[in-house]
């Protein structure tokens, strides 16, 4: 292949509504917004995008793409320091490293359209089957929706764990978020895994003595039992409780991840490509837990986690999360299916298999 040079790169940013007003221990919300990127080599197209804010459609087109075009699109890892470097002035945390895990994500498929491989393939599959866990169960849902979803989880999709929210009001109804897991386990029965997320929303003394009454009910898994920017509460609620303590999706960095290893305050390293700097910095980053004996989890985008993650041994699973997972089966062809608890990436369509449904989605673009 003699030309493989980048061309142009298109952005796009599209707003959709829930399908019920969302809540977790320390947000609200009733929409989602999507920023998409597609990237030009000869008759090929790369797709990648992020659950972010339309900010980073700006960053792409005034910052990111100049950088981008003209570059070999074969050389991801380059374009991805020079985006990085790209961006010092204006830092790299929360928006920028959105969007360029949004473009990163889409040259990686670029890639492996043009060399004609599956995405997994191009990274090399160390797992046939990515293991799921469904997530939802926000603290918004009655107690009919929470049955219903986890219901539908477990009986329908046959997944074999799934996880709630927890940390109501930032911590101040802890009785319901007791009751509420409860009532998951009773839903879901004593076979299927329980995890819980507070989204940091604890004390730490509250985390640990909410975690000695959910350990009674079977949780194994505990998100964000308190901020992920309070790297010492982390590891001492990781010290005092049974459950696995989980934490970085709010990882902009390999560096980010670097400091959650060190501080001691994860049993399982979370990662988000379209936040920590797409496919190139997910593949460091569980690089770095493995050398530390840790696992890692796909945060959210489960048709992104999917493929990136056939590629990483020490992978847990991917969250299938409600939100994610009903816009990409709305969005786009080529969506996974988790039924069995699992999602295996196509090795027959080339790069991470889907394609834009752009009659549908018109009327959700915003710019």
């Amino acid at each position: 292949m003699t030309e493989s040079i980048v061309t142009a790169v298109d952005t796009a940013s599209y707003v959709i509504p829930t399908d019920a007003p969302e809540a977790d221990g320390t947000l609200s919300w009733d929409k989602t917004t999507m920023v998409l990127v597609t990237v030009h080599c000869g008759d090929k197209q790369g797709l990648g995008w992020s659950y972010t804010s339309a900010a980073a459609q700006s960053v792409i087109t005034e910052m990111l793409a100049d950088v981008v075009i003209g570059r070999s699109a074969l050389d991801v890892a380059g374009t991805a320091e020079a985006m990085a470097r790209q961006v010092r002035n204006i830092g790299r945390p929360g928006v920028a490293a959105m969007a360029i895990s949004a473009v990163d994500i889409a040259l990686w498929d670029l890639k492996a359209r043009l060399l004609g491989q599956s995405l997994a393939g191009l990274l090399g599959r160390a797992l046939a089957d990515v293991p799921v866990y469904g997530s939802g169960g926000f603290t918004s849902y009655d107690d009919t929706r929470t049955r219903q979803q986890l219901s539908e989880w477990v009986e329908k999709e046959r997944i074999p764990r799934v996880k709630i929210k927890i940390g109501e009001s930032s911590g101040g109804n802890e009785r319901r978020d007791i009751a509420r897991a409860e009532l998951a386990r009773e839903i879901i029965g004593e076979h299927t895994e329980l995890y819980v997320d507070a989204n940091g929303g604890y004390t730490t003394g509250q985390a640990v003595r909410v975690a000695d009454e959910l350990s009674s009910i079977g949780v194994t898994w505990f998100e964000e039992p308190v901020s992920s920017q309070d790297l010492a509460g982390l590891a001492v609620v990781r010290g005092q409780v049974r459950p696995d303590v989980a934490a970085g999706e709010y990882s902009w960095s390999l560096a980010d991840s670097a400091r959650l290893i060190d501080a001691g305050a994860v049993d399982c390293l979370q990662l988000d490509v379209t936040r920590c700097g797409g496919i190139t910095e997910f593949l460091r980053g569980a690089g770095l837990a493995a050398a530390h004996n840790l696992q890692v989890s796909g945060h959210c985008a489960p048709n992104l986690h999917a493929h990136v993650g056939a590629a990483v041994p020490n992978l847990r699973h991917v969250e299938y999360f409600h939100d994610h997972q009903r816009i990409e089966r709305l969005f786009f062809d080529g969506t996974l299916d988790p039924a069995g608890g699992s999602m295996r990436p196509d090795q027959d369509r080339p790069g991470h298999g889907m394609a834009l449904r752009s009659a549908d989605t018109e009327r959700y673009r915003r710019g």
